[in-house]
């Protein structure tokens, strides 16, 4: 605990720092469970990717065994180009959102190649597209994950720390101030006491 003056104008600076801290402390609060709520969402969506992806991983495994022939190179049929991202505001926090996905298909003969290529192609391209959305939406889990543990470290400092701390701060000064009060108060009586007695004497020695 940091050390604090014990006078007036300290005890005034405390109370509105307190005063502060419990107007932002809901707000923080409030910023807390939304971006949990968002988490979850954001949690499930990353999940939902992923099953996707390997939904069709079976799909392509099982329904299109011609893959694996080594003779017929289809690893280099589609490419992205380039992957346009917008940004989403989600209670302060900004994450990625895809616009656009630009794809590259590599020529190929329908003579040259067997009819087939054309199913591997569709899959393919909905393959890639899918990974590009499970990298956005992990990026998204991340930085909504980050952004909820900072908003509960600052709720756990504002009540767990700053508020507790600023209470005790005004409880001490207004317990050393209050005992200041008395010592005047005690020290007024026994100068008036003192000065009477002196008078007294006096008077009583003129007689």
């Amino acid at each position: 605990m940091a050390k604090v003056a014990l006078n007036k104008s300290a005890l005034n600076q405390e109370k509105r720092s307190l005063k502060t801290y419990n107007r932002y402390l809901p707000a923080l609060e409030l910023k807390r469970q939304q971006l949990m709520i968002e988490r979850k969402k954001a949690e499930k969506a990353l999940e939902e990717a992923k099953q996707r992806v390997a939904e069709l991983r079976k799909v392509v495994e099982e329904a299109i065994p011609m893959l694996a022939c080594k003779e017929i190179d289809v690893k280099n049929l589609i490419q992205v180009n380039n992957v346009t991202l917008d940004t989403q505001n989600i209670v302060g926090c900004r994450v990625p959102v895809i616009k656009d996905i630009d794809f590259e298909l590599t020529p190929y003969s329908f003579l040259a190649r067997p009819h087939w290529v054309d199913s591997v192609v569709r899959q393919l391209k909905e393959m890639v597209r899918l990974r590009v959305e499970l990298s956005v939406y992990q990026k998204r889990y991340e930085l909504i994950s980050h952004a909820t543990r900072v908003t509960s470290q600052r709720v756990n400092l504002f009540s767990k720390v700053l508020i507790p701390e600023t209470q005790e701060n005004i409880r001490r000064i207004g317990i050393y101030l209050s005992d200041q009060d008395r010592a005047a108060v005690m020290n007024a009586k026994l100068s008036k006491q003192k000065v009477l007695a002196q008078q007294a004497k006096t008077q009583g020695g003129q007689s």
